[in-house]
């Protein structure tokens, strides 16, 4: 089984045309079933005038192709607590952290 319930991810939504919103979903895996898998966390997106992440207030349940190829999926320690999760701005970099010593670099992922 490629994920598994309850295991937590990170996912970023490929961006097609460069204009696209930059789209990254933390959350927790609910069920997973050949290549696609039910999740339930929360959206983040870029606020283009600060160029920040923004988490989205509400929590969302979504279904995910695991296969499709438009998704690049991280999975994350059990320890991290997906309700603190904030990204932070680090000269060229960003980061995913939920404020424990734990932290997720994308800076290997161009988001500007």
């Amino acid at each position: 089984m490629i994920l598994k319930p309850r295991e937590k991810i990170h996912v970023i939504h490929r961006r097609i045309f460069e204009k696209d919103l930059h789209r990254h979903f933390v959350g927790t895996v609910d069920w997973y079933e050949t290549g696609v898998a039910r999740v339930t966390g929360y959206v983040y997106t870029v606020d283009g005038a600060k160029f920040e992440f923004v988490r989205r207030p509400d929590i969302r349940t979504r279904l995910i192709s695991v296969v499709s190829g438009d998704l690049l999926i991280n999975i994350l320690p059990d320890s991290v607590d997906i309700d603190k999760v904030v990204y932070h701005q680090e000269a060229k970099a960003v980061r995913v952290t939920d404020g424990s010593g734990w932290h997720l670099d994308l800076s290997e992922f161009a988001w500007r």
